[in-house]
């Protein structure tokens, strides 16, 4: 079948049809851009004028150190009254439940959820 034609066919053929692909190429683009103009790289966020934030993963990762580290430190610190003070395990119990506390207030703060202290 397409063994068949001689090779001077094919190649027409297949020039005729790359350019019938890049004018509907074209066309679909010129669609697009009407439709939603896209922004160029490294232009600032046009309804903030300021320049786009972190990415979501480096988000979520401040937020979970965030959280993780109030917990340890606070079990740490609960650690440490007990070690001290001879309160096992009621030091370790409360810090660590005051690390929680402490870290989730943290990530919400990070998150822009609760204002930070001396804001309106």
């Amino acid at each position: 079948m397409a063994a068949d034609r001689p090779p001077e066919d094919r190649r027409a053929r297949d020039a005729d049809d790359d350019a019938a692909l890049q004018a509907r190429l074209r066309q679909l683009g010129q669609q697009l851009d009407a439709i939603a103009p896209k922004p160029k790289p490294g232009d600032s966020d046009a309804s903030s004028g300021q320049p786009p934030g972190p990415s979501n993963l480096a988000r979520a990762l401040r937020l979970s150190s965030e959280f993780v580290a109030g917990i340890l430190l606070g079990g740490f610190i609960g650690w440490l009254v007990d070690q001290f003070t001879g309160w096992s395990p009621w030091g370790l119990i409360v810090f660590l439940l005051l690390g929680f506390v402490a870290g989730t207030l943290n990530a919400l703060r990070s998150a822009g959820l609760v204002a930070r202290p001396g804001q309106d």
